[in-house]
């Protein structure tokens, strides 16, 4: 073990996936197995290499095609084997899906504020937030739990997936998940372990400002 990792507790890094057409055609995707675009795969390349840099110890991801090309990058680089999980895929967004964000907003509208303003919505039928953090979660620390005491679990997801992941880890209540602004595409966000729990170190991280594109923005 690298000796200057040793006493560092253990990290989780949540790695949204790359970019997609949808993403750019501000189309909400939700569970939709949507493909990366050309530059997508790019900076899923890109950034790979930073996070080779952490030497992880694990990598799970989605098994949509957008995280599960995302990890591949990672794995190319590192070796390491990718376990896929259902349980990590973005909220499911029922008659959403596959809508803009002005569509959702026009048929929509009402159902679209009330989530805005942080209430319990089943956007187009779909899942809860509160719903996706109890399949995602319990994943996440599943497999953190198998980490040395120093490892590092790199998780590739997607945004809405990765913020009530994050949301459900630090103890927050659901209403307050909002206060975490959404990742960019190829953008990650790390968790420690502190003496209470785990903690947000990073979020955001990765890459000069870029918009967010997608479902959680």
């Amino acid at each position: 073990m690298n000796g200057s990792r040793r006493g560092r507790g253990r990290r989780i890094v949540l790695w949204r996936h790359g970019q997609t057409a949808w993403n750019l055609e501000n189309r909400f995707q939700g569970s939709t197995d949507i493909e990366l675009t050309s530059e997508g795969v790019a900076q899923a390349h890109r950034a790979a290499r930073l996070l080779a840099s952490l030497k992880p110890d694990a990598i799970i991801a989605s098994d949509l095609r957008r995280a599960a090309a995302t990890a591949a990058e990672l794995s190319a680089v590192t070796g390491l084997d990718i376990t896929y999980d259902a349980g990590l895929r973005e909220t499911y967004a029922g008659v959403w899906q596959g809508l803009t964000n002005d569509e959702i907003i026009a048929r929509y509208g009402e159902e679209y504020a009330a989530w805005k303003r942080g209430e319990p919505i089943r956007r187009g039928g779909g899942e809860l937030e509160t719903e996706v953090a109890d399949r995602a979660a319990p994943v996440v620390i599943e497999h953190a739990e198998k980490l040395p005491d120093d490892g590092t679990l790199v998780v590739v997801s997607h945004g809405g997936a990765i913020r009530t992941t994050i949301g459900r880890m630090l103890g927050l209540e659901s209403h307050h998940w909002e206060g975490l602004g959404g990742l960019s595409n190829c953008c990650w966000s790390v968790l420690g372990e502190g003496a209470r729990g785990w903690r947000l170190l990073e979020h955001n991280a990765g890459t000069l400002p870029e918009p967010v594109l997608g479902d959680d923005d």
